[in-house]
């Protein structure tokens, strides 16, 4: 089995896939595609929805990139070898509607080879999560719920385990370990071992992928038409810079896209159209603002 071709592969079937679904769920908006080329190797395909029915902004992006190692790959990203590879997908989605969560998604293989070119090294990562403005318990449940049952198959250790990754790493540790959302999965540098070889991994990711529309559009067709005011997109707008403080200053996929000349437009397309930074911001005591952030600063066991 070519484990590269095929993970290739899989990742443009569910860029295909999800960008499809979207666009029917938006009914108004349809993804711009920007083909592009990375000097050093490979590239990606880019594709961005924006002012949308549902959807504000969004991308759904994938990329095939590699490359020689550099010095600031081994000090920075502690990656030892000659040469390496990476595919993934990356899809961030922030809808108008505040009471709409914004989500996150991301699988990707990584390889490294060393002199002669034979892999020495090779890894999986990836995870989804959740970032409301408004906690609606119901759809938290079933957001959960989706990926413990995509874990479940493969290893009943997986979910407890991810989720408390994900828990832990989508945190703005500068913000009294406030986290930019309700978690989800997150998993990274997982090696194919004699118990759970590279198939394995590889069928996870993709159970874990095709599990994103199943966990995400039942709580978008709940929420895309409550009526919502000034006072809730205020709210919407402050969280969302919150989002951006954590994949400026901690994410390690918007850091590694920088420091190998990635596509800058592609990196930072994660981030929201509109935000605000409003000095000493403090929702109210006992609010559904505060409801939220009380959330995000302790995070739930939610299934």
């Amino acid at each position: 089995m070519n484990i590269k071709e095929n993970w290739i592969n899989y990742i443009y079937s569910l860029q295909d896939r999800i960008c499809a679904a979207l666009e029917k769920e938006d009914g108004r908006a349809t993804f711009r595609e920007d083909q592009w080329q990375r000097p050093e190797g490979g590239g990606g395909k880019t594709r961005v929805i924006a002012n949308g029915n549902v959807f504000e902004k969004g991308g759904v992006n994938t990329s095939v990139v590699f490359g020689e190692v550099t010095d600031p790959m081994r000090n920075q990203l502690k990656i030892n070898g000659k040469s390496w590879f990476a595919c993934g997908l990356s899809l961030v989605l922030h809808p108008v509607n505040p009471f709409v969560p914004t989500v996150h998604c991301n699988y990707r293989m990584f390889e490294v080879y060393g002199d002669e070119g034979t892999a020495a090294d090779r890894w999986f990562g990836g995870g989804t999560d959740l970032t409301p403005y408004y906690l609606f318990e119901e759809d938290a449940r079933h957001f959960h719920q989706t990926y413990k049952n995509a874990c479940a198959a493969f290893d009943a250790g997986f979910y407890p385990t991810f989720k408390k990754e994900c828990d832990n790493y989508f945190v703005n540790w500068h913000r009294n370990k406030e986290r930019r959302g309700i978690g989800g999965i997150f998993y990274d540098h997982q090696r194919p071992s004699a118990e759970k070889d590279v198939q394995f991994w590889f069928n996870f990711a993709q159970s874990c992928g095709d599990s994103f529309l199943t966990a995400y559009l039942p709580i978008v067709q709940k929420r895309k038409e409550l009526p919502y005011t000034e006072q809730h997109k205020h709210w919407q707008e402050i969280r969302r810079g919150r989002y951006v403080e954590f994949n400026l200053v901690h994410d390690r996929g918007t850091l590694f896209g920088l420091k190998t000349n990635g596509r800058t437009e592609s990196i930072l397309m994660s981030l929201p159209p509109t935000v605000r930074f409003e000095y000493n911001y403090q929702p109210q005591a006992g609010s559904e603002e505060d409801k939220l952030l009380q959330a995000c600063l302790n995070p739930v066991d939610w299934v």
